[in-house]
């Protein structure tokens, strides 16, 4: 079968990872008629309990990927710490990779990511890369106080960061990173977080209304349709993430956070090349959600409609709040969805729960 041609349903789909994204996406591609095979090292996952197939194996054994691609259409991946190693394997066994190597190789690294950003005159926070405690001083010439030092690469959801107030506190914040390679960025003085979530194939491209996000200790806890925002930063937010997807040559669903400042500046705060935490609502807000265009777009197949026929507050359920199921249950106009999760963790996110209104 040409790879420019869609995937009949039937076809089987392998994901890269495991986790509650992987298990969302196996989810929209059996209501479409596909098959789903992950790849996953861990002994129990969220997406195996769901996957039509099940690879146990790391992302750097070489027979194991072969094995995988020589079972699946196309291979996708559901977090972006996929070793660039892995997405090589993948193409040296002849599989089709949705999305593709580089959009990886910018994501991973936070350095690499504000540079791209940059040479495409996109705004980002102030930065500088920093390699030593000197270097972290230094950075803060450029970056200004406050500050935060961040690792280039890993870390997530508030993890590998150290907010500095004072010049003194470099060396310490450079010294909890513990030798991996940093970043310093400079706080911006922003009125609200959004994000757009942007689903590209060969056919073209679509994207969502941008939601209105709330942060807690580095944790997404709240995304809010509609934001508070004006119709030309919606505008120019699409506009940034469709400059992103394009020069990516980009197939999948992509996230893109921005901070919005007072006079409506944008900045990118980060990209991430996978379906969203923050456009979880779209399943049940929207014609189309997120993880069904993610499908769509990898599979060839035309998109539906990401118009929205309900307003939506989608609010993660973060470690003990899930205890209380049933209480997120019994709300009205609401639909909570648990990620199948059997240790309850602080700061581990156990599923989410999407209040919908009539929309405004």
């Amino acid at each position: 079968m040409s790879k420019s041609a869609p995937l009949p349903p039937g076809s089987t789909i392998g994901i890269l990872g495991g986790g509650q994204l992987g298990r969302m996406l196996s989810q929209a591609a059996t209501s479409l008629g596909f098959r789903t095979h992950i790849l996953c090292p861990d002994e129990k996952c969220p997406a195996g309990e769901v996957a039509t197939d099940w690879t146990h194996a790391d992302y750097t054994d070489a027979a194991a990927i072969e094995q995988f691609v020589a079972a699946v259409d196309v291979v996708t991946y559901e977090f972006e710490n996929v070793p660039v190693a892995c997405a090589d394997m993948v193409l040296e066994a002849g599989g089709l990779l949705r999305p593709g190597k580089r959009a990886l190789e910018v994501a991973q690294d936070r350095l690499t990511e504000k540079r791209f950003c940059k040479d495409l005159g996109i705004e980002t926070a102030p930065f500088m890369p920093v390699a030593n405690a000197e270097a972290a001083s230094f950075a803060l010439n450029v970056t200004g106080i406050p500050a935060i030092m961040k690792t280039r690469r890993l870390g997530y959801d508030g993890k590998g960061q150290q907010v500095i107030h004072e010049e003194s506190e470099a060396t310490t914040a450079w010294q909890s990173l513990q030798g991996a390679p940093g970043i310093m960025e400079g706080f911006v003085p922003f009125e609200r977080e959004i994000s757009i979530i942007l689903a590209r194939s060969t056919l073209g491209h679509v994207t969502y209304d941008p939601p209105e996000n709330v942060h807690k200790d580095g944790i997404l806890r709240v995304s809010s349709v509609p934001g508070s925002i004006t119709a030309e930063v919606q505008d120019r937010a699409k506009e940034i993430a469709t400059q992103i997807a394009q020069e990516l040559d980009y197939i999948g669903v992509l996230a893109v956070e921005f901070f919005v400042e007072k006079s409506g500046l944008l900045r990118v705060n980060e990209m991430a090349p996978r379906v969203h935490n923050s456009g979880h609502w779209t399943a049940d807000a929207c014609y189309m959600g997120q993880f069904e265009a993610h499908i769509r777009a990898i599979c060839g197949w035309p998109f539906g409609s990401t118009a929205r026929h309900s307003d939506a507050r989608m609010e993660n359920l973060i470690g003990e709040d899930a205890a209380d199921w049933s209480a997120h249950a019994a709300q009205d106009k609401a639909k909570l969805t648990l990620y199948g999760k059997k240790e309850m963790r602080p700061g581990r996110k156990m599923g989410h729960v999407t209040y919908l209104s009539a929309r405004r």
